[in-house]
């Protein structure tokens, strides 16, 4: 694999990664600030969908990571 390929998969996933973390810490702040998440009710879908949409990231990043080790 030639070394300009896997700089950009290294900057691709260290984006997904950066990008799962800031979303997931933003659901989670905003969260807590509307009192959805601690309030009586159980916590609107959009809550769970943000959670997951970030935990997607996360994983496509770790993925990439795994596949660009591979390809060495």
């Amino acid at each position: 694999m030639p070394p300009i390929f896997k700089a950009l998969a290294s900057i691709l996933v260290w984006v997904l990664w950066i990008c799962g973390m800031v979303m997931g810490f933003s659901v989670l702040i905003t969260g807590i600030a509307r009192g959805e998440i601690y309030g009586p009710q159980a916590p609107p879908m959009s809550i769970w969908a943000g959670f997951a949409v970030a935990l997607g990231f996360g994983l496509v990043a770790l993925i990439g990571m795994k596949i660009r080790k591979s390809l060495e």
